[in-house]
């Protein structure tokens, strides 16, 4: 899987990715009725039921309500996702959209599957991938019309034109904002890895950032914004200098201590895509030569994951090292 070293700087940011896409699409799930007055808090002792809580007999009863089903089958589908999975994760994914169609998050959770299904067949999220500059910075083997993905391509585009339709009806919709950050960075990532396409890669990039930037500006606790900005500022930071110099006059900069701090925020409090990000920032440790920052990232992925041979198989790794 050798290619040549080029510049293709979003491929780093999947998943978006993942998936991509995948990056603060948090959906609330069903709340817990308040104690009503008769019952008692919760830690206090109690000393009986009290008599008006115990219905007579032909007494009606309230209506109950229903748990709200769509948030645990997104949940569900992302973790089926992680578990490499693909396949039962985008039949939750196809139920989630009948339930919530007008919600964007639902078809970029597809569109993320299908990249990130893709990259696990070239072995991309691997140590053996991401510490060799040929891969990491030159994209995967084959031509561009070989690995063509028409079905993320699809789903990519369906989900940013209804996210888009979203923001541009409400700016402060974080969900929106989310799914055009992880549209945009999963197809960056397409357009550096399948396509060869250096210029719309890093255009895509820069597009996500934006998008995130104003996430976190709305929402700072919308941790999964951070895997674009993160994924941004290390994989330009880890260009040669003579190509960061060249961006730099177009005023694209990177960091690469700056992208792994980012990184970190995301893994330590995303949602959806904090596994993600804990694996990109394991694998972020392994390039800086910190292997002893990675392992207990693995570790944690390893134990949550036990069917991702992935992770597994990268823990072994390090501690064969």
């Amino acid at each position: 899987m050798k290619t040549s070293l080029g510049f293709r700087v979003g491929q780093f940011f999947i998943a978006a990715c993942v998936a991509a896409v995948l990056c603060y699409g948090s959906v609330a799930g069903a709340q817990d009725e308040p104690p009503q007055a008769n019952e008692p808090q919760s830690g206090a002792p109690q000393t009986g039921t009290p008599q008006s809580s115990v219905p007579k007999a032909g007494e009606a009863q309230g209506p109950e309500m229903a748990a709200d089903p769509a948030p645990p089958m997104l949940e569900a589908g992302f973790r089926l996702l992680y578990e490499l999975n693909f396949k039962a994760a985008r039949e939750k994914f196809f139920a989630y959209q009948k339930i919530r169609p007008d919600d964007s998050l639902g078809k970029a959770a597809e569109a993320a599957s299908y990249l990130f299904e893709e990259f696990n067949e070239k072995g991309v999220l691997t140590s053996e991938f991401f510490l060799n500059d040929d891969r990491f910075l030159g994209g995967i083997e084959g031509k561009p019309a070989e690995n063509r993905n028409n079905a993320f391509l699809d789903a990519n585009h369906k989900a940013h034109d209804m996210a888009k339709k979203a923001v541009k009806a409400n700016s402060h919709d974080t969900q929106g904002l989310l799914v055009l950050a992880m549209t945009d960075g999963l197809e960056s990532n397409y357009a550096a890895m399948i396509e060869k396409k250096q210029l719309p890669a890093l255009s895509l990039m820069r597009q996500a950032e934006s998008e995130s930037n104003a996430l976190l500006a709305i929402d700072p606790k919308a941790m999964d914004g951070y895997v674009a900005l993160g994924m941004s500022n290390y994989v330009i930071g880890c260009l040669p200098s003579y190509k960061r110099a060249f961006l730099w006059f177009g005023g694209v900069h990177g960091d690469r201590n700056r992208g792994i701090q980012q990184m970190k925020t995301a893994a330590e409090g995303g949602h959806y895509l904090q596994p993600f990000a804990k694996i990109l920032l394991a694998l972020a440790y392994e390039r800086e030569h910190q292997a002893h920052l990675a392992q207990p990232l693995l570790a944690d992925l390893s134990a949550q994951y036990p069917t991702n041979p992935i992770f597994a198989h990268e823990l072994a790794l390090i501690a064969k090292k």
